[in-house]
């Protein structure tokens, strides 16, 4: 048998100049030298970055976008991220920096799409905030204890500290959601802040009235690095400009049929606070769901009921219809197991107990698919 001869003149023969047959390297650069800074804002893949030296940039704001660089991956970045970028740092209009590093969280606030969808289907939504701030009006629209909930949940399974701020108490009293909630070890802030109405809070610097309670709520979140929640129309806009002058958010009004909120802000945005920190503001939601948070970790959202809990036999799941579940008792009774905060009327602790089996339910069929 003859071999052909195959020289490099052909077409099947691939010869590449100056390079030899070494494989490619797997190694990175480690970036020693880049610059640190916080994520403010996503917008279409373009990251609006906060340098932690602000001298890098032409016009000292710290200010740069960014792109991030392929070595990445798919890894899904958030507002609050620390990253570290390299390249052109200037700052210019047009000029883009390169994302190279995500720096370790700390805390990492998540939301399930949907109750009962499964493991999986949970999205980052803001890192590294130290504070979780539950925006809530007293009316217009009516609170949703049940919406607090799933956020106090979803606050202690991230490691935040969560605050509550009601809105709106010159249209009803605070009293009942402040009873509710301090006793169980949950700071409580009122404030008069409406986004319409002689309360209204300008958008410009300064004015907001001496009495609005804003001044108490700049005091717990100067320095820290907070993030705002709630569902459309309570008011986040509004407290927004008012802790942060010029920020001018768009606010909105509540709608007089449905009774809820129009969404104003339509992206995350990180704001600096005058007296040092951040606020970060977030759309407004008419849902929020916590399936991702383990069965275990649900509880802790609950603290009045973790304590009446403990009565339960071991190894029990506290689902309704559970034999001996010391939820059922309490709920039952006005004169159940003592618990902070808890409540006299058999309703109001059946209530109680509801809201958190519904939180409890995706959580458990999450874990197990096949459970009946």
């Amino acid at each position: 048998m003859v071999r052909r001869d195959i020289g490099t003149d052909d077409p099947r023969v691939r010869v590449r100049p100056g390079r030899g047959s070494r494989p490619r390297t797997k190694q990175r650069p480690s970036h020693a030298d880049a610059a640190l800074g916080m994520v403010t804002r996503i917008d279409r893949g373009h990251y609006r970055i906060r340098l932690d030296d602000p001298s890098l940039t032409e016009d000292s704001s710290g200010n740069i976008t960014a792109m991030k660089a392929r070595e990445l991956g798919r890894g899904k970045v958030v507002v609050g991220d620390r990253v570290a970028v390299v390249g052109d740092t200037s700052g210019r209009k047009g000029t883009l920096a390169r994302m190279v590093r995500i720096e370790e969280r700390t805390t990492l606030l998540r939301r399930s799409a949907e109750d009962g969808d499964g493991a999986g289907t949970e999205r980052a939504i803001v890192a590294n905030a130290g504070k979780l701030v539950i925006v809530t009006a007293v009316a217009d629209p009516e609170p949703r204890p049940r919406m607090i909930d799933r956020y106090l949940v979803a606050a202690y399974d991230a490691g935040m500290e969560p605050l509550i701020v009601l809105t709106k108490t010159d249209l009803a009293d605070a009293a009942p959601l402040t009873s509710l909630y301090s006793p169980l070890g949950v700071r409580c802030l009122a404030t008069r802040l409406s986004s319409h109405g002689p309360d209204a809070a300008p958008s410009q610097t300064g004015g907001e009235r001496p009495d609005d309670g804003v001044e108490a709520v700049r005091q717990v979140l100067d320095g820290a690095v907070s993030v705002l929640v709630g569902h459309s129309g309570v008011g986040k806009s509004t407290l927004i400009n008012a802790l942060v002058p010029g920020a001018d958010r768009a606010t909105g009004h509540v709608n007089e049929v449905t009774g809820r909120g129009r969404h104003t802000s339509t992206s995350l945005q990180a704001l600096e606070l005058p007296g040092g920190g951040w606020v970060i503001d977030t759309p407004g939601v008419r849902s929020f769901g916590v399936s991702h948070v383990g069965s275990a970790d649900v509880l802790r959202g609950f603290p009045d009921l973790a304590r009446v809990a403990e009565d339960c036999p071991r190894g029990c799941t506290h689902e309704d219809g559970v034999v001996d579940c010391a939820l059922d008792k309490w709920a039952s009774t006005a004169d159940g197991p003592d618990a902070p905060g808890a409540l006299a009327a058999p309703e109001e602790r059946s209530a109680r107990v509801e809201s958190f089996r519904r939180l409890l339910a995706p959580s458990l069929e999450a874990e197990d698919p096949t459970r009946p």
